[in-house]
């Protein structure tokens, strides 16, 4: 949540705060989840929703299925407003957020994602996941119902980062970016906020995620490191750095 916020804020957007699980996290890994009862997961977003315009929505950890349940019911009323998902299925180190039950919900009832995500929400049988083109889990993902999918490459064993936009028609557009030694924590969530900001700005999907893709690349680039785990993205590179566009490559 707190990656989210200050993504959201640091590209200019006001964050309205959902709380769907609480976890007890370090920059190490995720060690425990308690999930929120989905009727006040539902009073929360309600109360914000018949207060303020929202001009995108952005989903990670959702805790239970009747959670899932009941964001998919709140944003079905509103059609128009986009919706990105980052399904978080597993925390940077591993572990796990989510079952087999709620994979089968996500299939359902939203639906992306991480290269890895990708393949285990479009895979039919567990056995597949590994073996699955990138091409084939996005045509799947968006016959499941996806307008369109961003999987991201850093989890992929190439040279550079590449990340590849997916729609019905195919490839969209797809940006190589400089891999950057090291592990981050947030990493994700980051991306995710950063799209959903650039696209309530009224950018096109294609330039909203170009546009994600960059801010997220020189967060990463100027990320530090605060504990004695992974690294920290900095969301607010722009505000130290002495001239932002020295950070930003393609």
């Amino acid at each position: 949540m707190q990656a989210d916020i200050m993504t959201l804020s640091g590209m200019g957007c006001h964050a309205l705060s959902v709380i769907t699980a609480l976890t007890v996290q370090d920059t190490a890994g995720v060690e425990d989840v308690l999930c929120v009862d989905a009727d006040f997961v539902g009073e929360q977003a309600r109360a914000v929703l018949e207060d303020m315009p929202v001009a995108a929505f952005k989903l990670g950890v959702l805790g239970s299925g009747a959670n899932l349940a009941t964001i998919a019911e709140i944003i079905s009323d509103y059609p128009h407003v986009p919706v990105v998902l980052d399904p978080v299925l597993a925390s940077g180190r591993g572990d796990e957020f989510t079952s087999d039950e709620m994979l089968e919900l996500l299939r359902e009832l939203l639906l992306p994602p991480n290269s890895m995500e990708a393949r285990r929400l479009a895979a039919r049988h567990r056995e597949d996941v590994d073996d699955l083109p990138l091409a084939d889990c996005a045509r799947r993902l968006i016959d499941l119902g996806c307008e369109s999918v961003l999987v991201t490459g850093s989890h992929e064993q190439t040279p550079q980062v590449v990340n590849t936009l997916y729609g019905r028609e195919g490839v969209l557009c797809a940006d190589a970016w400089e891999r950057l030694p090291g592990s981050y924590h947030g990493s994700g969530c980051t991306l995710a906020s950063a799209l959903a900001a650039a696209l309530a700005h009224g950018l096109s999907l294609p330039d909203a995620a170009r546009e994600a893709q960059r801010y997220t690349w020189q967060t990463l680039a100027a990320g530090f490191r605060p504990g004695m785990g992974q690294y920290i993205p900095d969301r607010f590179f722009w505000a130290r750095a002495q001239n932002p566009d020295d950070t930003a490559q393609t």
